[in-house]
């Protein structure tokens, strides 16, 4: 063999070997990448080739699979109810992707979940059939709270305080799942660029300031630090109450109100921002900070097992910004979850479970594959005393105070409501709060409940945590007492 073909071989070689080293460097190194990547149509055709599992309300399904025509993706999601409960499934769109239910147990719904495989399809590969989600929601919790809202902008969250079953989760104005499952551009782009923002979870994922909601963790850091022995002690608050290194008077929403020196009882009762702007100086923000941070804020992965927005109160403030957290104000921010979060643990002797929507995951033989029911934790946030206490001036806001609207005959009810300023300058229309318990007073059957109102049709002057939010909470409560 001369040189020449020696050299011309010796080179092909070296290209063969190139090629079965890039070969082998895509299959077992880039393969996964490539499977995974977003753009790789195959795996739309794959998830969408077979029905997908559902998502479980009260013992039925609220989603299913349809069959289409014309498309290389034979099924679509279908949503029975879907603006009902679009705040709990989320979307599954062959195009746009999956977000709440739908997004965090995606794997299961489609059969790729590795525990719904078998020994036989683990070798095979072959694709399972897919789970189910079943979740806590009771289904006339969710129709009362959605129907109780009606056309206002606004969220409402309700939870069993002994359990940390969640039991509705609403956010309006709401959407039907089913225009985005086929990929429609137009209603995708409908949906996105709508000023109301109908695809927006309020109830977890949008953080307002709470107003006088947040008194409630004010009292209890005051009542656990011992700054006040009892609800019922008089404070050191004067009114009018100048905000500390400032010009700046804190005013009451009523001037006739009792604010001055009030109890914490009477505070609650009238929502008086003196006392808490006050108190929340007295006590200084780190032990606010502690308090609120106890009952879940700054906790940034609150998962239920959608992932909430965290809810915020703030560091390193002047003592004039801590005395406007003391109402709810300047930077402190809450979800509707957090909220009912507050009112749960207050109504469980001062101790919160830690809420849920999912009570289990089968497979589809209906083989429980994870109870979370069974994996709930309980912390103690304040003590029995001053739980009860709280309790207790909760119940004369509702009876006797600026939470009558909540009023339900057969059971104990307390309340704070909350009106939150919006704009520079308070120039937009407020914020509307209203946070609850009630117990049935013929039953063990207990519920707290968070209620936001972002925008209604009622005049500036009628917005209130008591007018429009407590309605609605009495609503959702009182159909959680009698199902």
């Amino acid at each position: 063999m001369n040189k020449t073909i020696r050299r011309a071989s010796v080179f092909t070689l070296l290209l063969v070997f190139a090629l079965l080293v890039r070969a082998t460097w895509v299959q077992f190194y880039e393969g996964q990448a490539l499977a995974e990547d977003k753009d790789n149509r195959r795996n739309a055709i794959e998830q969408y080739a077979y029905p997908l599992g559902n998502i479980i309300v009260g013992g039925d399904a609220v989603t299913g699979s349809a069959q289409t025509k014309g498309s290389d993706l034979k099924y679509k999601r279908t949503y029975t109810d879907g603006n009902l409960y679009a705040a709990v499934t989320g979307f599954s769109s062959q195009v746009f992707g999956a977000t709440q239910l739908e997004g965090v147990y995606q794997q299961l719904l489609d059969g790729t979940d590795n525990r719904l495989k078998n020994p036989l399809d683990t070798v095979t590969g072959k694709r399972s059939d897919p789970g189910d989600v079943i979740t806590t929601i009771d289904p006339d919790v969710q129709k009362a709270a959605y129907k109780a809202l009606g056309d206002k902008k606004g969220a409402a969250v309700a939870m069993d305080p002994k359990t940390g079953r969640i039991l509705g989760v609403v956010s309006t104005p709401s959407y039907d799942p089913s225009v985005l499952s086929g990929g429609d551009s137009d209603a995708w782009k409908k949906l996105t660029k709508d000023s109301e923002k109908p695809m927006t979870n309020r109830a977890l994922r949008q953080p307002l300031p709470p107003g006088s909601t947040f008194k409630l963790v004010v009292a209890a850091a005051a009542l656990e630090d011992g700054l006040y022995s009892s609800v019922d002690e008089k404070t050191v608050s004067e009114n009018p109450y100048t905000l500390p290194g400032t010009t700046q008077v804190l005013a009451n929403e009523s001037k006739s109100a009792p604010c001055e020196n009030a109890s914490i009882r009477v505070a609650l009762q009238y929502s008086c921002n003196n006392v808490f702007a006050k108190m929340a100086v007295d006590l200084g923000q780190d032990k606010v900070k502690a308090m609120a941070e106890k009952f879940g804020f700054n906790d940034e992965s609150q998962d239920v097992p959608v992932r909430a927005y965290t809810s915020v109160y703030p560091s390193d403030m002047e003592k004039s910004s801590t005395a406007l957290t003391g109402i709810g104000q300047f930077d402190v921010t809450a979800t509707p979850l957090q909220m009912a979060m507050v009112s749960a643990a207050i109504a469980n002797g001062g101790k919160l479970v830690s809420p849920h929507m999912v009570s289990q995951i089968s497979d589809a033989n209906g083989d429980v594959l994870e109870n979370y029911d069974d994996d709930t934790e309980s912390k103690e946030i304040v003590s029995s005393s001053t739980a009860e206490q709280l309790q207790s001036a909760m119940q004369t806001v509702v009876e006797e105070g600026t939470g009558t609207n909540a009023r339900i005959s057969g059971a104990t009810v307390g309340g704070k409501t909350g009106t939150a300023q919006h704009g520079e300058n308070n120039s937009k229309t407020p914020y509307a709060w209203f946070t609850s318990y009630a117990k049935s007073d013929s039953s063990d059957k207990e519920v707290a409940v968070a209620v936001v109102v972002e925008q209604s049709d009622a005049a500036r002057s009628e917005v209130s945590g008591n007018g429009l939010a407590a309605p609605v909470a009495e609503a959702v409560m009182r159909a959680a007492l009698a199902g």
